[in-house]
């Protein structure tokens, strides 16, 4: 459990359809609304008309 009593995939379902930053191990940045992700932490980010899949044991860290 993280400080506030929340699990990550919490966390997550709380940052559907909100911006979101994503820094990614090999030092890339994604920065969009979050759209969707599953049990493994994959994640879907859109920006405009882009839409980026992200494998989840690339993800460093998800700010909100």
């Amino acid at each position: 459990m993280t400080e506030n009593g929340s699990r990550p995939l919490d966390v997550l379902e709380a940052s559907v359809g909100g911006a979101v930053t994503v820094h990614l191990k090999g030092g890339e940045v994604y920065e969009g609304v979050l759209s969707g992700y599953d049990q493994h932490m994959n994640l879907v980010v859109e920006d405009g008309d882009n839409t980026t899949i992200i494998r989840g044991d690339n993800v460093v860290s998800i700010n909100p």
